[in-house]
């Protein structure tokens, strides 16, 4: 399906009139923690597929795994136990590698395959990250994994740069020889094939540069510099920090940073995000965003000591699940009245963020910037709470960058 929907792209820009001569060099990105399983001899037809044909017709017998495990799968819990025992924990794991065990990551999706289908796995002679198989189709050969997308896998040394060979050996054998040596972000492979300057008229001289996963690919496109903060605000809420020292934790995520491979980037997820935002305008707003952030305007930064967490859903970072209030005093209470609800809510969710943040090795520094995009990010009232949230809790000057779609910058 992805073969295809690249030849349909490809084909349409061709039937537009699009010059693929001017294109000088080419990399791109795929979503984190898939995978492709791709058929022994696979590497012949990839090289000297015709581009008399769709790549996708000459392909098709190509995979050994015909549906690609992807990061919404979470059927590896037995292997990701499995993994962090024989690394000697959890946190050691996190350690090595940036992250405890997840189900979404691809060593343990490997880790399943070959338990379960062991035949299947013996038939692979390469598995490629989809940004790596994405790199393969332009290549015509088997493209590396490049370090930032690899760290994503619960089997790359993040301090290293290579593979763990105890993390490799607790997941399959002969996984080495089937990854391929990982390479920095930046690589330059090779040349394109030369089925694309045939059926399409790209300069053979069109280099093609290593391809890299979604997340680490956000912090590339977003111009991150070290102590920035990147805060999609979407249905999912979702961090991205440039980190020189990290710490890896058993909440979050340490990976390779794209851009500099002497430093890292944090990833955190937050489940309860945008919908939860929603839920209690509904419920303390009438429904409405304008009433939602007159409620902000009228209370005070730090809301007069009322905190609140909350988490309709079972949160990813922390684990937990409930709506917690806390007043004044630091006593559990049921209720807020509305105004005080809605700055609970937006400041408990921004106070996580920083936390967890710290946790993870992350610092303020005197030039940090944070980054808004997403859905509330056009929400005006909501980002003028995180500078005074900045200055409060760390005493610094700090700038807070909209969505450029809002097209403004708070001083």
């Amino acid at each position: 399906m992805w073969v295809k929907a690249l030849d349909m792209i490809l084909e349409k820009m061709k039937s537009s009139g699009f010059n693929f001569s001017q294109v000088r060099a080419m990399s791109g990105a795929g979503q984190q923690h898939g995978s492709v399983y791709w058929e022994k001899g696979s590497i012949q037809i990839l090289k000297n597929a015709s581009s008399e044909l769709p790549l996708h017709q000459s392909l098709k017998g190509c995979f050994s795994v015909s549906d690609s495990p992807i990061w919404m799968d979470s059927s590896t819990a037995s292997q990701c136990r499995a993994l962090e025992k024989a690394l000697g924990g959890a946190q050691h794991l996190a350690n090595v590698t940036g992250s405890r065990a997840y189900e979404r990551f691809t060593g343990n999706q490997i880790a399943k395959i070959y338990s379960q289908n062991p035949e299947v796995y013996k038939q692979t002679e390469r598995i490629s990250l989809v940004s790596s198989f994405a790199a393969s189709l332009f290549l015509g050969a088997y493209a590396p994994i490049d370090y930032s997308d690899g760290s994503g896998m619960n089997l790359l040394q993040i301090w290293e740069k290579a593979w763990s060979k105890p993390c490799l050996d607790a997941c399959a054998p002969g996984l080495e020889e089937r990854l391929g040596c990982p390479v920095p972000s930046h690589s330059v492979l090779g040349p394109i094939s030369p089925y694309y300057s045939q059926r399409y008229g790209f300069s053979p001289d069109c280099k093609i540069v290593a391809f890299t996963g979604d997340n680490p690919a956000s912090l590339a496109g977003m111009r991150l510099q070290e102590g920035d903060i990147a805060i999609s605000l979407g249905t999912s809420d979702t961090l991205f920090l440039w980190i020189q020292e990290p710490t890896p934790a058993l909440e979050g995520h340490i990976l390779c940073n794209p851009v500099d491979s002497q430093t890292y980037m944090a990833l955190l997820c937050f489940k309860n995000g945008s919908l939860m935002r929603e839920r209690i305008r509904d419920e303390c707003a009438s429904g409405s965003w304008d009433e939602f952030s007159k409620a902000l305007s009228s209370t005070v930064a730090g809301n007069s000591g009322n905190l609140g967490f909350y988490f309709d859903v079972m949160e990813i970072t922390p684990e937990a699940v409930g709506i917690h209030r806390f007043n004044r005093d630091n006593q559990k209470v049921p209720r807020f009245p509305k105004e005080v609800e809605i700055r609970a809510l937006i400041e408990g969710q921004f106070m996580a963020k920083r936390i967890h943040a710290e946790k993870l090795g992350y610092k303020v520094l005197p030039r940090t910037r944070i980054l808004a995009t997403g859905g509330a990010s056009h929400n005006k009232k909501i980002l003028q709470l995180y500078r005074p949230l900045l200055k409060r809790y760390a005493e610094l000057e700090q700038k807070v960058i909209y969505n450029p779609a809002s097209s403004c910058l708070v001083k």
